[in-house]
């Protein structure tokens, strides 16, 4: 006997189903899709991706600024310790250069012949003329190699001017013929002795032409 059909009703076929099961899964998903609020992840991504990135920008200027300051450290450092090591050996040098004048300085006797002799090298270097056999010749006459001699009763001397030390000198002449670097005292051996050879230089050419008083 043959199936009878119910009026209204169609047959489904495998096909039919297979679509109807199709459209429901997308009405489902649809559903779902509607119940999210729309651009839910969308903000949340917004939200949280520049705060990532001002942290990694912050964290890179940090990082860029401290070693901005390392390496201002590190060129101070080296600018300290060259001008340390400059002022080290500026003042090395210094103490060298004195080391080495004394050395050249000459020492002298403190007796007739180093005053002679100290008075002659000063003479050089003023260009005033004279001679060891000169210096001691006028002295020895004039006041037996002592510094202290002085004249009290020579006309000079009765003229409130006595001749005074090695060269028996005035005032008068002794300071307008004394030698610069010398000491302004008339009985300093040295600076008595170049004062005098100063003058002789100026009136008679040279002490070396002086044999008697002048």
């Amino acid at each position: 006997m043959s199936a009878s059909r119910t009026p209204g009703h169609s047959r489904l076929t495998k096909a039919h189903k297979l679509s109807v099961a199709g459209v429901a899964t997308l009405g489902a998903a649809a559903l779902a899709f509607s119940l999210v609020p729309a651009g839910a992840g969308e903000a949340e991504t917004v939200a949280m991706a520049p705060v990532a990135w001002t942290q990694a920008v912050d964290g890179a200027q940090s990082k860029t600024v401290q070693q901005h300051l390392t390496a201002q450290h590190v060129v101070a450092d080296k600018q300290a310790k060259a001008t340390a090591e400059a002022a080290a050996l500026k003042s090395r040098e210094v103490k060298e250069a004195a080391s080495r004048a004394a050395a050249r300085k000459p020492v002298y006797a403190n007796n007739l012949d180093g005053w002679i002799k100290e008075s002659l090298s000063i003479m050089k270097q003023k260009s005033i003329p004279g001679s060891y056999h000169g210096l001691y010749k006028n002295i020895m006459r004039e006041s037996s190699g002592n510094p202290r001699a002085i004249n009290n009763w020579d006309i000079n001397a009765k003229n409130g001017v006595p001749s005074i030390g090695l060269l028996q000198v005035i005032r008068p002449t002794f300071l307008a013929y004394h030698v610069p670097g010398t000491p302004k005292d008339q009985y300093h051996p040295v600076a008595n002795i170049v004062a005098a050879a100063n003058y002789a230089a100026d009136r008679y050419g040279s002490i070396d032409n002086v044999n008697s008083a002048y």
